[in-house]
């Protein structure tokens, strides 16, 4: 199994605001969706709610929440304390790609205990004003694939998908 994570990142590594997203580009949106889809997706709890309602829980994916609130519950979707917990359920259920998809603490717990395997990191080339950023990555990160994207009446600004593999476990 290949633990996956995705994210759309700012130019200073904002990934959000106030609990929600600062921008909008399409195409972001349509590659998290194709990239995800059949999946198992992991989020915080706070992210979760963050998803407008329509969209929520992700359809065609497993949404696992991870939350310390023993109690919370969140209609079509799993519940856990722990990233680790979710990623057990994905195995089980042969998931050969699951997905962390955030928010801040996610990213970062996942990161700092090296759970994460491969990254599709959207880079939007914008500073953004926001309170949540994404961790800087480490050496033990290469970059294997990259498509840019100029601005268009879509997309405010010139935007790149990107993809990294985690090459050594430097410690």
């Amino acid at each position: 199994m290949i633990v996956s994570l995705i994210v759309a990142v700012s130019k200073n590594n904002v990934i959000g605001n106030k609990n929600d997203l600062i921008w909008h580009f399409p195409n972001d949106t349509k590659f998290f969706k194709d990239t995800t889809l059949g999946h198992h997706v992991i989020m915080g709890r706070k992210n979760f709610e963050s998803i407008p309602h329509k969209y929520s829980p992700l359809p065609n994916r497993t949404n696992i929440i991870v939350t310390r609130q023993n109690k919370y519950v969140a209609k079509g979707c799993i519940t856990v304390n722990s990233i680790e917990e979710g990623l057990n359920i994905a195995k089980k259920n042969d998931d050969l790609e699951p997905f962390i998809i955030g928010g801040g603490e996610i990213y970062k717990i996942a990161l700092t205990k090296k759970l994460i395997d491969k990254i599709y990191l959207t880079r939007i080339h914008y500073n953004y004003n926001g309170d949540t950023y994404f961790p800087e990555l480490g050496p033990e990160w290469k970059e294997i694939n990259r498509l840019d994207y100029k601005a268009d009446k879509k997309h405010a600004h010139n935007y790149s998908f990107l993809i990294y593999k985690k090459m050594i476990d430097l410690q």
